[in-house]
């Protein structure tokens, strides 16, 4: 990730710059080949030119031997790893024979083995950036893929069993016609129960999001003529309280439509203090008295840990209100996949804040080193809470140690400025934290001159000054980052778990339900007809079942693309056992099977719907047409009455949903006491159809 790698060249680069400008030059050199290692090879060759350039840097040029801390680094990310520390305690024996005073050469120890530990530590950060930006879609998938297993497994041990038992009990009944009453009783008995549970599984795959029914609330605004947004700020999946805040949003959405006085609605989510929020807010003028259908949803929320409101502005603006609490972080359902169990960022942090605590205390008067060591810890401990978002109170109790102490711990208190800078530099926006960061080095900076201090001296503190506080905020950023990919990667795998149960609540309700509806329906018709004509029914109810099995494994994940032809003949005949005659005129051309699967399962959704809302229907139509590179299908059934809204159906959310990830739309409506349910989508361009132009010609059934 090019951020990490910026980040990790300014980190190098400041360290390598103190000895650049102490008069080595040739540590950029050494600087050069340590981007090398880092990001391209830690090849052999090129450890054997950097310990050459660092041998000659400290050797030739007299650099300071702390330059050996990038060679020891890069030693424990090879296979030559146990030399690391030999090469350590080399320099330190260097540090002594240049110096020959313990003091001095304690200090020169602390930093190198402090350039030991950045090093590696720099470098398995870019890797762990890199792994955990690469592997976000791999994560996404496995989390999918474990979701379909278990899917599979609930869906298999019920419905698997009731498909299997419906298929013996029918081929019972075809083999021993004396006794198929009872066969069949027992067979419509498991019909029954198996719809029941696929509509309950259903219903329990969608309760875990409230994106579907905001899906649906748009569709059924949009079809009442209602200019309609939604602004979605909540995190899936929400759990019971997803379930709970969909039948409020139903409610208050059938409320807007049923009045027909609102022109613009506004239904908005978001995560606040704990709670999710729901609002619905419209602009049709009411009395304070609407809203009355919530009450018992009221009662609900309020037993749920919640509250629901509704109130009535001045300007007519009507707004339903309803809070729950958020679902608690580390659960199956919502941070299931969990932090990784140690964070390199944030230890490599720690050993440098450790590190940099250690050479000052060094400096420090023994009489004075407990009182600095505590007020060292507490800067470490700041320091730390940046990672996890911005803490001004600590910033303040930082700002505050790092310059009041001065008095007391005298100059060698003044390199406690760059432990300030970074957190500054995190803290704010680029066009505020760069002049405050260099506030604070300049300010260390006027000490320095108030206490008269030689100007070598005075410079060394400056310099020191800025590359700690542009070390602290590279690590500080790395360790952010590395968290907020972390984060980023398990919302992608939770947002893929949801999408995957929407996906097999729209299946189990769409392709399942729709079969079992038609199992349940042929075989009632069965029980009643005389043995000869049974048999026919039965063998359709046994390719209705052996259908109902694709489904199932549909539903499971198994990919399944559906024939519009198809259902549009199982449609008749499902329609025709319940008494309806139904004329299908089939003028679409060649669709892609995406497109017919979508347009098969609004088809179904549709037969269902005539069979469960329009028990008077005698008549049913099914019509597809396409003009250029539109596509549309109708179906119109008699029988319909004239009603209020009805609340958001799964069924019509569902087919909404299926419909805008292709571009198309879904409407309703009823005239005249015909229900119409009409579907448009863009296939593609006519020209790349292929086949007449003018479509394939019409089919007619009756």
């Amino acid at each position: 990730m090019l951020v990490a790698r910026v980040i990790v060249v300014a980190v190098l680069a400041a360290l390598s710059s103190v000895y650049v400008l102490a008069g080595a030059p040739g540590t950029a050199l050494v600087f050069a080949v340590q981007c090398l290692l880092t990001f391209w090879s830690r090849s052999w060759w090129l450890v054997a030119v950097q310990a050459a350039l660092v041998c000659w840097v400290t050797l030739g040029s007299g650099a300071s031997v702390v330059v050996f801390g990038f060679l020891a680094g890069s030693l424990l990310v090879t296979r030559l790893w146990a030399a690391a520390p030999l090469v350590v305690f080399g320099a330190v024996v260097m540090a002594y024979a240049r110096t020959g005073d313990v003091p001095r050469t304690l200090d020169l120890a602390v930093t190198t083995v402090l350039m030991t530990l950045i090093v590696p530590g720099l470098i398995r950060l870019v890797q762990r950036v890199d792994e955990l930006h690469g592997t976000r879609p791999a994560l996404a998938a496995a989390a999918v893929g474990e979701e379909r297993l278990r899917i599979a497994a609930e869906l298999n041990d019920g419905l698997g069993r009731g498909l299997a038992a419906i298929i013996a009990g029918v081929r019972r009944a075809v083999a021993a016609p004396a006794g198929a009453g009872e066969v069949l009783g027992a067979v419509v008995a498991e019909a029954r129960r198996s719809l029941a549970e696929a509509r309950s599984a259903a219903a329990g795959y969608r309760a875990m999001s409230l994106g579907p029914e905001l899906t649906t609330a748009r569709g059924m605004l949009e079809a009442a003529g209602v200019a309609v947004e939604v602004r979605a700020g909540h995190e899936e999946p929400l759990g019971p309280a997803g379930a709970l805040l969909a039948a409020v949003l139903r409610e208050a959405v059938t409320d807007v439509v049923r009045r027909g006085a609102a022109r613009t609605c506004v239904i908005e989510t978001a995560e606040e203090g704990g709670r999710v929020l729901l609002r619905v807010r419209d602009d049709g003028r009411r009395t304070a008295e609407d809203g009355d259908g919530l009450a018992d949803l009221a009662a609900q929320v309020r037993a749920a840990g919640g509250e629901l409101t509704s109130e009535l502005s001045p300007q007519g603006h009507y707004t339903v209100r309803a809070a729950l609490p958020v679902p608690e972080a580390g659960g199956h359902d919502r941070a299931g996949l969990g932090l990784a169990s140690v964070d390199v960022s944030v230890w490599l942090l720690a050993a440098v804040l450790v590190g940099f605590s250690v050479k000052a205390l060094l400096l420090i008067p023994p009489h004075l080193l407990l009182p600095a060591a505590a007020t060292l810890a507490v800067i470490v401990v700041m320091q730390l809470r940046s990672v996890s978002g911005r803490h001004m109170a600590a910033l303040s109790v930082m700002a505050v140690l790092t310059f009041a102490p001065i008095p007391v711990f005298g100059p060698v208190w003044l390199g406690v400025g760059g432990f300030l800078a970074g957190p500054v530099l995190l803290a704010f926006r680029p066009w505020v934290a760069w002049p405050l960061a260099g506030a604070v080095v300049a300010a260390t900076g006027a000490v320095t001159v108030h206490l008269a201090l030689p100007l070598p001296e005075a410079v060394n503190i400056t310099v020191s000054n800025v590359v700690t506080g542009l070390v602290v905020y590279s690590l500080l950023r790395l360790a952010q980052l590395a968290r907020e990919l972390e984060a980023a990667r398990e919302s992608l795998a939770r947002s893929a778990v949801v999408e995957e149960r929407l996906r097999a609540a729209r299946d189990l309700h769409d392709l399942l339900g729709h079969s079992l509806a038609a199992i349940l329906l042929k075989c009632e018709l069965a029980r009643r007809l005389p043995p000869e004509r049974a048999r026919a029914e039965l063998a359709d109810v046994l390719a209705m079942a052996e259908r109902a099995e694709h489904d199932l494994r549909a539903v499971s994940g198994e990919h399944r693309d559906l024939s519009l032809a198809a259902e549009a003949d199982a449609a008749g005949a499902t329609l025709a056992a319940a008494g309806v005659e139904v004329t299908a005129e089939l003028a679409h051309p060649p669709l892609p099977p995406e497109v017919e699967t979508a347009l098969s399962a609004v088809l179904r959704e549709a037969v269902t719907n005539v069979l469960r809302h329009s028990p008077a229907a005698r008549h049913c139509s099914i019509v597809t047409a396409h003009d250029g590179g539109l596509v549309r299908l109708t179906v119109r059934n008699d029988g319909a009455r004239a009603a209020p809204a009805r609340r958001g159906s799964s069924g019509l959310g569902n087919l909404t949903t299926r419909l805008a990830a292709l571009g198309g739309h879904l409407s309703t409506g009823v005239e005249d006491g015909w229900f119409a349910l009409e579907a448009r989508v863009r296939a593609s361009d006519p020209a790349a159809l292929g086949g007449d132009a003018h479509g394939v010609g019409t089919v007619a059934r009756v």
